[in-house]
């Protein structure tokens, strides 16, 4: 990581090669994204500025960088597009937005009180015909939020350069994800030709027709032993994907939902000093946003319950609703992908009506597969 920006109002191509030469971070850091919101600062008069990119680990749009406000202030901070019309026009128009009116209408009501006057510029975060996120910030208080030419122009520059680290988080994972494609096709293609060939001979060796000397026996038990430490090696390979971090727990991720869906009723059930491991955040929070977005979606009824268990031997997490008016035969493509998910976990999501005609999502996870 380069040292932080520290010339005020120094030359922007020296501040954007700065940023540039960190764009090849395979995921851009909490400080990058801190380095793009001081850039905002320093090649503009804004004293103020947050970075909001969408996370698709969990669906959601959080604050990713900041400069200028207290860290612990925009922690908590989570939006979705539609219910902030100012991203909408930024990223429909891909300029500019001013905004120094009836701010309350312009963001969620929640954080309007975090900026400053109701005077805030809206920057889009994209490229290539790509949706990223926005950069959101004001001058802390000043009389007017007119901005020169110079800024604007500023602004969206620093908007692409943001929305190029994301291109190339998301190019590296998708490379990522075709390398570990490929390791998986080379394992089949080598158990194949390796112990399936062993096993093939040995059940010639031993058909019903054949008639084995104690020679033969001796040499299919080796070719069964050594078809066995093949097998093993080859599965000893890791090919699982990584995990991905949230910057969440399943916690936080409950109260941000719970704000966002308000006509659910939820209810946790969740017994005191037992956490989720942190290799299962990222899948616990993707089958909970899943299951809400259903019970939202096709609940009859309102009421919502999430069950976490933490145990030693397993972790299980199950959202049962009132039931479903029209639910989809098999599931929708959500749940379908959370279940591979857990797969990759040696776990497994359950997805269907239960009695008194309450729909459930439930994960299982072997707290040692994890």
């Amino acid at each position: 990581m380069s040292p932080s920006l520290t010339p005020p109002r120094t030359d922007t191509l020296d501040l954007l090669a700065e940023l540039l030469s960190d764009v090849d971070a395979a995921r851009p850091s909490r400080e990058f994204h801190d380095r793009v919101c001081e850039a905002v600062c320093l090649l503009t008069s804004m004293e103020r500025a947050v970075l909001f990119v969408y996370d698709e680990a969990v669906r959601w749009v959080r604050a990713t960088g900041s400069h200028g406000i207290e860290r612990s202030a925009i922690a908590d901070v989570h939006a979705m597009l539609e219910e902030t019309p100012i991203a909408q026009r930024a990223l429909a128009s891909g300029d500019v937005v001013v905004s120094s009116e009836r701010l309350e209408k312009e963001v969620p009501p929640r954080y309007a009180k975090l900026l400053d006057a109701g005077r805030i510029t809206c920057t889009p975060v994209a490229a290539g015909g790509r949706w990223f996120g926005v950069i959101i910030a004001d001058r802390g208080g000043g009389d007017g939020l007119e901005i020169t030419a110079a800024e604007r122009h500023a602004l969206l520059t620093l908007g692409k350069t943001a929305a190029l680290a994301e291109s190339v988080r998301i190019a590296t994972r998708q490379h990522e994800r075709a390398r570990r494609l490929a390791e998986r096709i080379d394992l089949a293609r080598e158990v194949h030709e390796r112990v399936m060939q062993r096993l093939f001979g040995v059940s010639l060796a031993l058909g019903p027709d054949a008639q084995p000397t104690a020679e033969d026996l001796r040499r299919c038990s080796e070719e069964i032993h050594e078809a066995l430490r093949e097998l093993r090696s080859a599965l000893e390979r890791p090919l699982a994907p990584p995990t991905r971090e949230t910057q969440s727990t399943l916690r936080d991720e409950i109260e941000r939902l719970s704000h966002r869906y308000r006509d659910l009723s939820l209810e946790v059930e969740w017994p005191s000093g037992r956490e989720v491991p942190p290799e299962l955040e990222p899948l616990a929070q993707a089958v909970l946003a899943e299951a809400l977005l259903n019970a939202h979606k096709h609940a009859r009824g309102s009421r919502v319950t999430v069950r976490v268990s933490p145990g030693e031997e397993t972790f299980s997490l199950e959202v049962e609703n009132d039931g479903l008016r029209d639910s989809p035969p098999g599931g929708g493509l959500g749940l379908r992908l959370t279940a591979y998910q857990a797969v990759q976990h040696g776990g497994v999501v359950e997805y269907g009506p239960g009695p008194d005609d309450r729909w459930r999502v439930r994960l299982v996870v072997p707290r040692r597969a994890a």
